[in-house]
């Protein structure tokens, strides 16, 4: 599959403040790749730098092995770009907005304005300053889609949305998917990429700590092990136990050894009651944020 999108060294630094250091990342054609991490890690400063919204202290984006700048128009109509916040002409009506999206582009895209429209429910009647938060989210995926964009850029788009439209959205995504579309899908609802993502990557403090696919990240050799026993405070200080959860003589922590090592040192303990379980996707993602 070809590289559709490569970042390289992206680094944006607020005077001294850091936003993402050294972003470095490859999407390919047809996948949607989770960017992951909670608010303030760095998400929506590495959008806004592949977008040319805010200038880089240093690094470069490639779009299709060419170097994408602010002023590349080519490039721009390849791309759909849903933000965080969405702020458009309030005294306008959902129909005029999208009349004059509809402009921006030469090609006819008002057939799939058309689809998007009826698909996602909403009523072109209304004026934007009208709109709920939902209504409003709706508007700017159809903003995002109605062009047929080669490459989708999405910053946390379900944020709005009802669980049932959520649905419907991530039907859109598969379907934009098995055309060839690629997806930067960056959100903090962990849940989500379970979903639809095919590779996910993990940003804490403004660095990219990890890729994996969603497939390789599920299957890590990683437990939970929950423990019950009335020399709890004994059993964590010698084995050194890094405590998930505590409470009274009960305790939860991720297992990175063999279960037959840990029941060997456990076996020195009274234990009254034990517990191992396969980690949620969650709790998995959770576990690097330690």
């Amino acid at each position: 599959m070809k590289e559709v999108i490569k970042i390289e060294g992206l680094t944006k630094y607020y005077g001294k403040i850091r936003g993402v250091e050294d972003i470095n990342l490859t999407l390919k054609e047809g996948e949607i790749f989770g960017f992951i991490g909670p608010n303030g890690a760095g998400k929506s400063t590495t959008i806004r730098s592949i977008m040319n919204l805010i200038n880089k202290t240093k690094g470069k984006v490639l779009i299709e092995n060419k170097i994408f700048n602010k002023d590349d128009i080519e490039i721009k109509e390849k791309i759909g770009y849903l933000p965080s916040e969405i702020n458009l002409y309030d005294d306008l009506t959902v129909k005029e907005m999208l009349n004059y999206h509809e402009t921006f582009y030469k090609k006819n895209i008002h057939k799939r304005r058309e689809e998007l429209v009826k698909i996602l429910q909403l009523d072109e009647k209304k004026k934007i300053e009208d709109l709920s938060l939902g209504n409003l989210k709706k508007l700017g995926i159809i903003l995002a889609l109605m062009h047929e964009p080669k490459i989708l850029i999405l910053d946390e788009p379900t944020s709005g949305l009802d669980p049932i439209m959520q649905n419907v959205f991530y039907n859109l995504l598969k379907e934009e998917k098995k055309k060839g579309t690629t997806i930067f899908y960056s959100t903090h609802i962990l849940n989500e990429v379970s979903k639809i993502c095919d590779r996910v990557g993990i940003i804490k403090d403004g660095k990219l700590i990890k890729v994996e696919n969603i497939e390789e990240i599920s299957n890590k050799n990683l437990t939970f092990i929950t423990i019950t026993s009335n020399e709890i405070e004994k059993i964590i200080n010698d084995l050194k136990i890094e405590v998930i959860k505590k409470e009274n003589d009960t305790i939860k922590f991720a297992c990175k050894i063999s279960h037959d090592e840990l029941i060997k040192k456990l076996s020195n303990y009274t234990i009254t009651k034990i517990l191992i379980e396969e980690p949620t996707l969650e709790e998995i993602f959770l576990h690097y944020y330690k």
